[in-house]
């Protein structure tokens, strides 16, 4: 595949090849778990990493091979690895950038399950964090300390839609000499690439927009030959977080078409926030297509569109909250996101439940903060059920 080809034009042909015997255009799925080799040599060869190939199933195999390397092209990073979730990702990231002893810096608009990882399992095992204010470059030089090691960010984060510079914080990590690692999952390299802005590490949900249908349990790594090496023979590989074949051919699948879902859902979430910033019973709209929020600009410089998340704030308590989202009829209440249905959640009870309540604010995280996942159905749809579940729940009616 040239690096001339356009998005769409790479993410269907990249890595791509019909199948040599039957000739067919599908993906071809290898479920094998073992492996022959000719000699015994050659089968060192493949376990020493001196010759590319498959040997054990626990390793990666060639279906997800060729899913490594169409989105280690898509994210212009030198390889790339499947793994079996998005918090296997998440992990398997920091462990192989981390040490007994070793520090983190990291943003504290995070998600919860990467917040429960380093509070509950990182700790176990002497690996020191910081949550910081990002956004603020001045608190990431003043977190890292001597043993700091790396520095994680998600942006647009999971849930506020609070956005870091990428490129300013590859200037910190790259004078301290640390791994910056990123989260992409709300933006996919459809619509931002962090290695060009400068990350060393970039981690995916791939069950998210990657696989974008709902039926998919997987994550993937980009980075540098040597890392994604390490991370696969002494990190996955040994915890047995390997991605199976069939996921990887329905991620494969989901990539064809993911620039084209990627932008009806900005479309769509445009018009939602537009929507909900203007109703009465709306007290606040985070969305980075806004010009309200506080790092639009920001938005318009580092990412080509502004994503399919939409988090809002509805007036009222908790129980207004939970009544709005238990009133919808088109959106559905679930846990995930970038699906093509539209999904809805409350972060401090659902998503975001391991960090205590009383740590909340800290966290940027309000009691009554909504979470949209705007899917592709019809956007006046989607609009006409928001609009019901706020007058069932407040019968309020709307601004002319």
């Amino acid at each position: 595949m040239t690096i001339n080809h356009r998005f769409n034009t790479t993410a269907i042909h990249a890595e791509q090849c019909p199948d040599e015997k039957s000739g067919a255009v599908s993906q071809s799925i290898i479920p094998a778990v073992a492996y022959c080799f000719d000699n015994a040599e050659s089968a060192v060869d493949v376990v020493s990493g001196k010759k590319e190939g498959r040997y054990y199933g626990r390793y990666g195999n060639p279906t997800t091979r060729t899913l490594e390397n169409k989105v280690a092209v898509l994210e212009g990073a030198e390889d790339a690895l499947g793994v079996s979730s998005g918090m296997a990702a998440i992990s398997i990231a920091l462990m192989a950038s981390l040490r007994t002893g070793d520090h983190v810096v990291v943003t504290k608009d995070v998600y919860g399950g990467t917040h429960k990882f380093l509070s509950n399992i990182a700790t176990r095992y002497g690996i020191e964090y910081d949550f910081v204010d990002c956004t603020d470059y001045l608190n990431i030089e003043n977190a890292i300390k001597e043993n700091t090691k790396a520095v994680y960010i998600e942006t647009p984060s999971n849930p506020t839609l609070t956005l870091i510079d990428i490129t300013e914080v590859a200037v910190i990590t790259k004078r301290h000499d640390l791994k910056l690692i990123v989260d992409n999952t709300f933006m996919t390299p459809y619509l931002q690439r962090p290695i060009d802005l400068g990350a060393d590490i970039v981690v995916h949900s791939a069950t998210k927009y990657l696989n974008g249908h709902g039926d998919v349990i997987a994550g993937i790594i980009c980075g540098s030959k040597a890392d994604i090496d390490y991370m696969r023979k002494d990190v996955m590989g040994d915890l047995g977080q390997n991605l199976n074949a069939w996921e990887s051919f329905l991620v494969l699948r989901g990539i064809k078409t993911l620039g084209i879902r990627m932008e009806q859902h900005c479309r769509n979430a445009q018009e939602v926030a537009e929507y909900l910033e203007q109703h009465p019973m709306v007290e606040r709209v985070f969305y980075p297509g806004l010009p309200s929020h506080p790092q639009h600009c920001l938005a318009k410089k580092q990412m080509k569109n502004m994503g399919g998340i939409v988090a809002f704030e509805v007036k009222g308590d908790v129980k207004t909250g939970k009544d709005f989202i238990s009133a919808l009829k088109v959106a559905m209440i679930s846990f995930s996101l970038g699906d093509p249905e539209t999904l809805v959640q409350h972060p401090a009870s659902m998503t975001h439940s391991s960090i205590p309540e009383s740590q909340l604010h800290e966290f940027g995280l309000s009691k009554g903060l909504i979470r949209l996942s705007v899917g592709l159905e019809d956007v006046e749809d989607i609009i006409e059920d928001l609009n019901q579940a706020l007058l069932c729940t407040a019968a309020v009616p709307m601004k002319n």
